[in-house]
């Protein structure tokens, strides 16, 4: 799942309208619905806020809101999975130190 559908789930299934979370953020309810529909990322403190406001844990959403901003750089590659596998090999060394 991404970012923006996981933000409309949990909008909608706590009967929220896009208008009350985008004043929240401090932003219009235009941008918030290109971020639901993933055309605009989200600032990664409105992650955090919406976290909060939806009542949802806030690595979860963070971990959706990155991977998708990874597959906008590397989805266009040819050798994405391939770079994906080594970025995740040097966090796996680097976590250990």
């Amino acid at each position: 799942m991404h970012f923006g559908e996981q933000i409309k789930q949990l909008r909608e299934k706590r009967g929220l309208l896009q208008r009350q979370l985008a004043a929240s953020l401090e932003i219009d309810t235009p941008m918030f619905s290109k971020i639901e529909r993933g055309d605009r990322r989200a600032k990664r403190e409105h992650v955090v806020q919406l976290a909060e406001l939806l009542d949802f844990d806030v690595n979860q959403l963070l971990s959706l809101w990155l991977s998708d901003q990874i597959l906008d750089i590397v989805s266009s590659e040819e050798v994405a999975l391939e770079a994906l596998q080594n970025a995740a090999t040097t966090l796996k060394k680097n976590k250990g130190k």
